[in-house]
């Protein structure tokens, strides 16, 4: 059952609605403005459905006009009518729009037309194909000389022809030539009803002796390998003759041992930090020393370089016509135009780190909103692509919901409680360190700060940030190892509470997408403690790994969450981003996977290392 059909424009006016203008019921939730919000807001346009709830949607454009048409439906149905219906009510309705007009109350009439229309067609095709199911095959049963011979299982079945009577006990056709295809040869129906081999594609090694000995019909003579092995064989003994005049060429000297003292000093071999030593007198010349933290300052883009632009691949047209067709600007695009174009730009994209999976769609979708449209005068296809990419990555990249942490820090400050934000990620991604690195932020703005030390898994993470903890001068709750995390985090709130703290930062364990039972541990800490943040900390360095990471780690945390709307991740902290010089692409993976923005870039190894995302230079970088 059809549960609604909208008609809207790019800018969100609704022209028409079935619900409204038949009278249907109102659907539940709101799974248009999640198709807006998730889909076409994010670039996923190209994608075949989008469901929500308990309805599957489905949606066209028609970008010349600038119109939407999407259509409703329940889930569980599989109404094959749908995709037909879409094009017929896109064809209608563009004749009749006018953008001045807001009312199109006759057009129901139309659309009752066109649905009835499309059912039938459906329900049509839906009896073809049953028709053709149960017609059997007709090579299923064939007759061979009087005797019946079925079809195998590699398809060698039988189509011969009936000896003597000239026809055809399966299909009724009389004076046709029927084959048998088989692994070295082909059978055909001779009048007399006997089978002759027909040797034009059998091996020639099966032709056998004609003349009372072998023929050399191209296979391999025994005589010739006896030759090649006693050639080979005195080769053989040439080269061990020559091996025995060759003198071995002299080894080269290797690295000089290194000679240790007998009593060696101890202070060539200390290397330990004089923090440890001299206590907190360094530790906070160390803090105070830093400087400011580069995520207060802000990036500037420089606008003055040149753009490169998007070769396209050899014109079919000559020169006078595309150099017509661009001034006069009324040649309207096709998806055949688009593609070399399209193509150039997903090898840009792929060579700068992006997953080749998102690279695709994101060409799709560009595709599927220039489609229709007519190329402007003085453009070029190539500029237009490139525009349009440019447009699709500035809205990707910029979060579609504010996401300001001090804000929110001082928010939950006047409602009594500490602020928490859970570091999550893989292993060896410099979780700690970039957790002390937004911790040394905080500090600069005046917020008191306090660890969560829910790594007892790792050997050695208590340690770390206990060294960090103390080089920052902030108070770090810790219980040790093997314990679990999520208990460790529930105390060091209630500790954080208790002392009046600003900030709880929570480091976990490293673990890998698939490892279950990690996975399981970090989804109970997210349901037991509810932070205010879940921030993922990600390689800037990944490729498709970024893909696979980000989507089963929010796969894991739905699956495994003992409430209904699931905590998934909130946003992405990038490390190692000073080590990419131009593959920049990893950013856009996660962003495109996961819709959440990232919030942070660590770009250095020390506490003053951690940027915002410039997402101008970021697509500026892309597209380059």
């Amino acid at each position: 059952m059809l549960e609604e059909l909208l008609i809207f424009t790019r800018g969100g006016l609704i022209l028409w609605s079935s619900c409204r203008a038949l009278g249907g019921a109102a659907l539940k939730g709101s799974p248009i403005d999640a198709l807006i919000r998730s889909c076409l807001l994010e670039e996923r346009s190209a994608e075949a459905s989008f469901s929500q709830d308990n309805y599957a949607l489905k949606w066209t454009f028609h970008n010349e006009l600038g119109l939407v048409f999407v259509v409703v439906y329940q889930r569980m149905l599989h109404l094959l009518y749908v995709d037909d219906l879409l094009a017929a009510v896109r064809k209608e309705f563009s004749q009749i729009y006018d953008p001045k007009r807001t009312n199109y109350d006759d057009f129901s009439d139309i659309f009752r037309q066109l649905h009835l229309e499309a059912e039938a067609r459906a329900e049509e095709m839906k009896k073809s194909k049953q028709a053709v199911v149960s017609r059997p095959s007709p090579a299923a049963s064939q007759k061979i000389g009087g005797r019946k011979v079925r079809g195998d299982s590699h398809g060698c079945a039988a189509g011969a022809k009936k000896g003597g009577s000239g026809k055809d006990d399966s299909d009724g056709d009389s004076g046709k030539e029927q084959h048998t295809s088989l692994a070295n040869g082909t059978f055909k129906g001779q009048e007399n009803g006997g089978l002759k081999k027909d040797n034009s594609h059998a091996s020639d090694a099966v032709k056998g002796k004609e003349n009372g000995g072998p023929r050399d019909n191209g296979a391999f003579d025994v005589n010739k390998l006896h030759k090649i092995r006693k050639k080979y064989r005195k080769n053989d003994a040439t080269d061990n003759g020559n091996k025995k005049l060759i003198k071995p060429e002299p080894k080269k000297k290797g690295k000089p041992q290194r000679v240790w003292d007998d009593a060696p000093s101890n202070e060539k071999l200390d290397f330990t930090d004089p923090a440890d030593e001299r206590g907190d007198e360094v530790t906070e010349h160390v803090a105070v020393n830093q400087g400011e933290s580069m995520m207060d300052k802000d990036d500037y883009v420089n606008s003055d370089s040149e753009e490169e632009e998007v070769e396209d691949a050899p014109k079919k047209k000559g020169w006078f016509s595309s150099m017509f067709q661009s001034i006069a600007g009324n040649n309207v695009l096709e998806r055949s135009d688009l593609q070399p174009a399209l193509k150039a730009l997903k090898d840009r994209l792929m060579t700068k780190n992006v997953a080749e999976e998102i690279a695709e769609k994101l060409c799709e979708s560009v595709a599927a909103s220039l489609e229709g449209k007519k190329l402007g005068s003085f453009t070029r296809i190539s500029s237009t692509v490139q525009t349009a990419m440019e447009d699709a990555l500035l809205r990707i990249l910029t979060p579609w919901r504010s996401i300001d942490i001090l804000r929110d820090v001082h928010a939950a400050k006047e409602r009594g409680r500490p602020y928490v934000i859970v570091f999550i990620g893989v292993n060896g991604v410099g979780k700690s360190t970039n957790l002390a690195k937004v911790a040394y932020w905080l500090l600069q703005h005046n917020l008191s700060v306090t660890l969560a030390a829910c790594d007892t898994f790792r050997s050695g993470a208590v340690e770390q940030l206990r060294t960090h903890a103390r080089r920052l001068q902030i108070p770090i709750f810790e219980k040790g190892y093997e314990k679990d995390p999520a208990v460790v985090a529930r105390e060091a709130i209630q500790e954080a509470s208790r002392n009046k703290s600003d900030v709880v930062l929570v480091d976990t364990a490293g673990r890998m997408q698939d490892n279950e039972p990690l996975m399981r541990a970090l989804s109970k800490l997210i349901n037991l403690n509810s932070p205010d943040l879940v921030l993922f900390v990600g390689e800037a360095l990944v490729g498709n790994d970024a893909v696979d990471q980000l989507t089963k780690f929010n796969q894991k945390l739905a699956d495994m969450s003992a409430v209904p709307t699931a905590r998934l991740i909130d946003g992405i902290l990038l490390t190692k981003f000073d080590t990419i010089d131009d593959k920049v692409g990893a950013a856009l993976s996660m962003v495109y996977i996961s819709g959440a923005p990232v919030m942070f870039v660590g770009c250095g190894q020390s506490y003053t290392d951690l940027k915002k995302l410039n997402v101008k230079s970021i697509v500026k970088t892309l597209l380059k």
